[in-house]
């Protein structure tokens, strides 16, 4: 079965940087749209970049400041965090979509498999 995990939260002051990856298996990993999502307390869970293999999609809160990335070869795709602010303290999550799954990449809905999150906190 498709498994997701993410790894590389953690306790950052402001102006600090992360990077967060993603491991998965059980899919056709170079085939799917790969997604990177967020859900801070009382929040719903919102779109931060996604990857179908011919560049990124972002969320305008992190344009310029964060950057996916993916490697083919290892199953394994990478959210870079620069610039990180307190608002962007949350729980991110990994997720992967078929290609074929129509729809917008920013919805969450169309995404069939998710990481167990990891935590970032972003300290003032």
């Amino acid at each position: 079965q498709v498994q997701l995990v993410d790894s590389g939260g953690g306790l950052v002051q402001a102006g600090g940087s992360l990077r967060l990856s993603c491991a998965a298996s059980g899919l056709t990993f170079s085939t799917y749209i790969m997604g990177w999502f967020r859900q801070a307390p009382g929040k719903e869970r919102e779109f931060v970049a996604a990857d179908g293999g011919n560049g990124g999609s972002y969320a305008d809160s992190v344009k310029g400041r964060f950057t996916i990335s993916r490697d083919n070869a290892k199953n394994t795709v990478f959210l870079q965090m620069n610039g990180l602010k307190p608002e962007d303290t949350a729980v991110y999550y990994c997720a992967a979509r078929h290609p074929t799954v129509p729809g917008s990449w920013t919805s969450r809905y169309q995404y069939a498999h998710w990481g167990q999150g990891t935590q970032v906190t972003v300290s003032s």
